[in-house]
């Protein structure tokens, strides 16, 4: 693993979904799937959306799970529930406390209109430490960040500027093609 570096897997920005901070959500949505078309069919999907300053620099990006709880205002009373939810209660526990709190009542009508109505720019995240990666470390070396931390890819650096991204599915693609082609 140690001959396979980071830049050999990463998806360059340039073929990446992107939008600036000031685009709305739905525009961050209508981004990601015109770059899911130029995918070739075999290739992973992508599953995030990076978040550009206008000087077309990465701020962040937003991830399925940040789609969701931006468009669903009531996930923010549920402030530590996925802490509850890895600690060891129940999902009959969890699931009554979710119960209370009506999620996603709204027709579909309303969740769409506050899609083009709220900016990607104010809910965002400023990518952790342990989100990036330089693009020549090692695959091992990027491997032990996607295991270790909770993210699904990582920002692929180049003298501290993000070039590109390494998705999880790509990571775990290379080693299945390592795995299936040895010879034992």
């Amino acid at each position: 693993m140690k001959t396979i570096t980071v830049k050999e897997l990463m998806v360059p920005l340039i073929e990446y979904a992107t939008v600036s901070r000031d685009a709305t959500l739905r525009e961050a949505i209508l981004a990601l799937e015109k770059a899911q078309l130029s995918l070739e069919p075999m290739q992973y999907r992508h599953r995030a959306i990076l978040v550009l300053d206008n000087n077309g620099n990465v701020l962040g990006k937003l991830t399925m799970k940040d789609i969701l709880v931006a468009l669903e205002t009531n996930y923010g009373k549920l402030e530590g529930m996925e802490v509850l939810s890895r600690s060891g209660y129940s999902a009959d526990l969890i699931k009554s406390m979710l119960e209370r709190h009506t999620l996603w009542p709204e027709a579909w009508q309303f969740v769409c209109e506050r899609a083009a109505q709220m900016k990607v720019k104010d809910f965002v995240k400023t990518p952790e430490k342990s989100e990036h990666v330089d693009e020549n470390a090692s695959l091992s070396e990027a491997i032990h960040q996607l295991v270790l931390y909770p993210h699904h890819s990582l920002l692929v650096t180049r003298e501290k500027k993000i070039v590109g991204i390494l998705r999880l599915s790509d990571v775990f693609a290379t080693i299945c093609d390592k795995i299936s082609n040895c010879r034992s």
